[in-house]
């Protein structure tokens, strides 16, 4: 290596231009064989380390969403899942509602594909460059009451809660709140509202919201207030999908309406 390439090597170390430093030459090495100007071979430098940057950017999101799996919006299964509105959850990938501060409510029973379209969502959010934080609400809680008992409520809120501006919360209802819980989840909801979006996905309709927040209807009133102010609300019908090969093999469980039927007659 002569002096020069070792003087390029040290700018571009002390300006942090990792990629540029490892490639440079050989693409000079293609602009002077092709006959390119020194404006493309520029150009297509600053190209490579702004790709660069830009994955490696995705690659820091990526971890930070701390996604349990990787689901994406078409591996989504529209055929099995019929009763999910295609054209409502395809607007949504746009993530338009992201830099309008809006939410986004999945509501479904069971195995339809709440969390696979939540993260699928994320992941979309992730590839723009959106800050994206991904928790189950059972989780959230748990980590909520352990700030709070450790005095540390607000950086948690700021690093966790707050930062990310897409904040996906998965299976509210699955588990009740008590009343430290419930008034905690709504600080979470209130804290955020008309500044960052927030994704859930719950089996439960609306009216039945208050059975997993202790029983107060005032704060869950309040809390769906919030909530739901700017929202897109996506209500998916269907059966499990993850029992979807059970049935079609018959070793699937007798459904309850089945079973009413033979019951009846």
């Amino acid at each position: 290596m002569n002096l020069q390439h070792q003087r390029i090597e040290h700018a571009c170390a002390s300006l942090k231009l990792d990629t540029l430093a490892s490639e440079w030459a050989a693409i000079a090495d293609h602009a002077a064989s092709n006959e390119g100007t020194l404006a493309d071979f520029l150009e297509q430098l600053l190209h490579l380390e702004l790709n660069a940057r830009s994955q490696r950017s995705r690659e820091t999101l990526l971890q930070f969403a701390g996604f349990p799996g990787r689901k994406l919006f078409e591996d989504y299964d529209f055929k099995f899942a019929s009763g999910a509105p295609r054209k409502q959850l395809n607007e949504l990938t746009s993530m338009a509602f992201v830099e309008r501060a809006e939410n986004v409510v999945l509501l479904g029973p069971s195995g339809v594909g709440k969390s696979h379209l939540a993260i699928s969502l994320g992941h979309k959010a992730v590839s723009q460059g959106i800050k994206t934080r991904f928790i189950a609400a059972a989780d959230m809680m748990l980590q909520l009451v352990i700030a709070r008992k450790q005095e540390r409520l607000d950086q948690y809120l700021k690093r966790s809660i707050l930062a990310p501006r897409l904040l996906i919360i998965d299976e509210i209802g699955y588990l009740p709140f008590g009343r430290e819980e419930a008034n905690l989840f709504f600080n979470v909801i209130a804290k955020r509202y008309e500044h960052g979006s927030v994704i859930v996905t719950s089996n439960l309709p609306f009216s039945q919201w208050a059975s997993a927040f202790y029983g107060d209807t005032t704060l869950t009133a309040a809390l769906l207030d919030r909530l739901l102010h700017h929202a897109h609300i996506v209500q998916i019908r269907g059966e499990s999908c993850r029992l979807k090969d059970k049935k079609m093999a018959g070793t699937a469980p007798i459904s309850t309406s089945s079973q009413n039927l033979l019951t009846n007659t």
